[in-house]
This record gives structure tokens, C-alpha cells and sequence, in this order.
């Protein structure tokens, strides 16, 4: 994208090279004002834009939810633009983890709640996809230690089939078209409630593993404590065992000595006593 800084493109002023990927220096230093994050900025701040084009005059206008739904579009656009930017030029920071997820759920849940209030919508239907979003991103927190659930391409294409049937809803249609966006509406609740399932089902069989891993881990730093105890444990032994040798040993010696003195006495007095015999003779 050309006019953007280079420190917001995530360097340190280096020029990328063209027709190529960013240079080493601004994939390692990814700045907050990176394209990426201006695109999610962006998605954002249409939430409100988007609210007030579609309840202007009333909101039954045709032109003015004509508005509405170029700025509902422009957002869905940003949000596949963004992560792949994001993920293609290692732009990602931790704004962008978090705002990104917010302003995904922000323009969808302001659409469809403007829409139920307006009375296009069915309350139930609007209940059962903002359940759905915030349970799932409270799910991904709940395994996050363990692990990070991926996108599926079920929800691939439940994220598209939503903004689909509700930006058919957000146009004022008639008709076969009117029918039309119903069913897609029916398609994505549909998949919405299979998609949110499969992702529960992967949540549990993540944290599962997670802390089955957790066990295994423990009983390994377990066993080598204890085997690390062991040893220390028989190093002294061994220690006690080479000091008492050491004293018997020396026992030993003493003993040794004390017959040595022995016998030399035995010897002196067999001579005196050969001596005593002969001078008797």
C-alpha cells in the first residue's frame, strides 16, 4: 500500500522490496500502526456509521440502508483483508489479537441487533448467533492454556453465510429476493449452531489432552526428583560405607602391629632362656 510510513508498515524506515514481502527489519519490529491494524481500526469505527446510516430516517429508507449496507460490506471486506495481511507479513501484535476478534463481533452483533429492534429480524434468531459468538470466544480463553482452537473451514463459511443473509436483510428487498434471504438466513443459523458445536467438541478433547499432558508431565519432574533423591541418597551411603572400611582397616594395622610386638617379645624371651640353660651348663 503505497503513503504508508514505514513504521507503520512495521520497519524501522527500510523501504520494502517491491513486488516482494517486507524486509527483515519490518517483519521483526511490527509497529501498532500497521496496515493491518488500521484496516481492524477501520472496522470499528463503521460500527457506529453503519448503525446511524441504517436508523437514519426512520430506517426504512431504501437509500439511506443502501448506505448502511456498503459500509456493512466495506467492514466484511476489512475483515478478510486484515488477518492475512496480518499473518503474510508477520504484522501481528497483541492490539490486533484483541481488537481484531472485537470488531469481527461488534459490526455483526450491532447488524443484527439494529435489525431485530427495526423488526426485519427475528429476536430469536439474533439470540442464537450472538450466544453462539460470545460463547465460543469465551471457550477459546477457557482452553487457551492448553491450546488455541483453529479456524475451521465450517466457520469459514458460517462467517460468510451470516454476513451474506444479513447484508440482504440490511437491503430494504421485495419479492423472490426477500424469500431468497430468509433461506440464506436459515443456512447460516444452521451452521452457526454445527460450527459451534464442532468447535465445544474440540475444546473438550483439547483440554483433555492438555491436562492428560499435564499429568504426564508432572509425573516425569515427579520420577526424576525422586530418582535424583535416590542417588543422593545412596552417594552417602557409599560415603559411610568407604569411611568404616577405612577404620576397620586401620584396626587391622593396629592388630598387626600389636602381633608383630608380640612375637619380638616371644623371640627375646626364647633367647634368654637358651642363654640361662647354657650357663647352667
Amino acid at each position: 500500500m503505497t503513503g504508508v510510513p514505514a513504521s507503520a508498515a512495521g520497519g524501522s524506515g527500510a523501504k520494502p522490496v517491491r513486488g516482494g514481502k517486507l524486509g527483515t527489519a519490518a517483519v521483526n519490529q511490527a509497529s501498532l500502526w500497521n496496515i493491518a491494524n488500521i484496516l481492524t481500526m477501520v472496522r470499528l469505527l463503521l460500527v457506529p456509521g453503519f448503525v446511524l446510516l441504517l436508523f437514519h430516517n426512520g430506517g426504512y429508507d431504501p437509500a439511506w440502508r443502501s448506505f448502511a449496507w456498503a459500509a456493512f460490506a466495506i467492514a466484511m471486506i476489512t475483515d478478510l483483508f486484515d488477518g492475512h495481511l496480518a499473518r503474510t507479513y508477520n504484522l501481528v501484535t497483541d492490539f490486533g489479537k484483541i481488537a481484531d476478534p472485537i470488531a469481527d463481533k461488534a459490526i455483526m452483533g450491532a447488524a443484527l441487533v439494529s435489525l431485530s429492534v427495526l423488526g426485519d429480524l427475528p429476536w430469536w434468531i439474533t439470540g442464537v448467533i450472538i450466544a453462539r459468538e460470545l460463547g465460543i470466544t469465551l471457550m477459546r480463553f477457557w482452553v487457551i492454556r492448553h491450546a488455541v482452537i483453529p479456524a475451521s473451514r465450517g466457520g469459514k463459511l458460517k462467517t460468510l453465510a451470516q454476513g451474506t443473509a444479513v447484508g440482504m436483510y440490511v437491503l430494504a428487498l421485495t419479492g423472490p429476493l426477500a424469500t431468497l434471504r430468509f433461506w440464506m438466513m436459515m443456512v447460516a443459523v444452521v451452521l452457526t449452531v454445527v460450527t459451534g458445536l464442532d468447535y465445544v467438541r474440540q475444546a473438550v478433547v483439547l483440554r483433555r489432552k492438555g491436562l492428560a499432558a499435564e499429568r504426564v508431565a508432572a509425573a516425569e519432574r515427579a520420577a526424576e526428583a525422586t530418582e535424583e533423591a535416590l542417588q543422593a541418597a545412596a552417594g552417602t551411603t557409599v560415603g559411610a560405607g568407604s569411611t568404616a572400611g577405612a577404620v576397620a582397616g586401620a584396626t587391622d594395622v593396629r592388630g598387626c602391629g600389636t602381633d608383630v610386638r608380640g612375637g619380638v617379645t616371644d623371640v627375646r624371651g626364647t633367647a634368654e632362656a637358651r642363654d640361662a640353660a647354657e650357663a647352667e651348663r
